[in-house]
């Protein structure tokens, strides 16, 4: 297989269906919104449709392979590929308006992952990376950002909907970010928040209870970015273990601080 030439296709459909979403904007139908078990989470006909037209194409340049997505595809293929989708991540910010969301696509061969693509919608910004190659947004290569120093960065995080119980533990460790940081921003999106590690724009990014669709695309970006991506721990276990902490040069120190906070 051709993963360059495979790329350049699911490029080619994120842009298609990016258009689809971006049509459906104009004139949304607010009736049509679900919940997903909190009145925080949200899921609309668009998220839906969004997922069908993936999977549809995504089917037919590899045939046999396996799915695993938001919105409840989920087939075991007959050959060594898996694809993992959030079609509208950032479904809240869709349904507001607000123009931070994207399409998450990661592809693993034997639960490794060799491709990931994050499409940021809005600005019709193309975060893309394949195995032992750089990462790229559009055709132009990024890097994680050079600053080493956790009191110059600009961080990112996410509140999750469940497991309030730990609630308590992750606004603590928040508070100390934000006395040692230059900020924390809350974008609504973890596939934005890892794109944006991934090309410098932010230092790092941390969350609990998340979901493989999440994040599968943009950490493999941020790794190919010369970032790193663990668990809380310091683990591998960031795609179904539910932590993330990746970052660039601040990472050990950004995982140390987290680690000291968290049970």
């Amino acid at each position: 297989m051709n993963l360059s030439e495979l790329e350049k296709d699911v490029i080619s459909l994120c842009e298609e269906v990016g258009e689809f979403m971006s049509k459906e904007s104009e004139n949304f139908d607010l009736s049509k919104i679900e919940q997903k078990g909190s009145f925080s989470n949200l899921v609309s006909y668009v998220d839906k449709e969004s997922e069908k037209r993936l999977v549809a194409r995504l089917s037919k340049l590899l045939p046999g392979s396996g799915f695993l997505a938001e919105e409840g595809t989920e087939t075991k293929g007959t050959n060594a590929y898996r694809w993992i989708i959030d079609p509208l991540d950032g479904t809240t910010n869709y349904l507001h308006g607000l123009p931070i969301y994207a399409i998450s696509i990661g592809l693993q061969q034997n639960d490794k992952t060799v491709l990931g693509i994050v499409y940021d919608v809005s600005h019709k910004d193309c975060y893309h990376a394949i195995e032992n190659n750089p990462a790229y947004c559009n055709q132009k290569e990024i890097r994680i950002s050079p600053i080493n120093k956790l009191e110059e960065s600009l961080l990112a995080t996410g509140f999750p909907y469940y497991h309030l119980d730990k609630r308590e533990n992750y606004l603590e460790i928040i508070k100390i970010f934000l006395e040692k940081t230059h900020g924390i921003r809350r974008l609504g999106s973890a596939a934005m928040d890892l794109a944006y590690v991934a090309c410098g724009k932010l230092e790092g990014f941390f969350e609990y209870n998340l979901s493989p669709w999440d994040v599968a695309g943009g950490t493999f970006i941020v790794q190919q970015a010369g970032g790193i991506v663990t668990d809380f721990k310091g683990g591998e276990n960031f795609l179904h273990g539910g932590e993330l902490c990746a970052g660039g040069k601040v990472h050990a120190e950004m995982l140390q601080l987290i680690q000291k906070h968290w049970s």
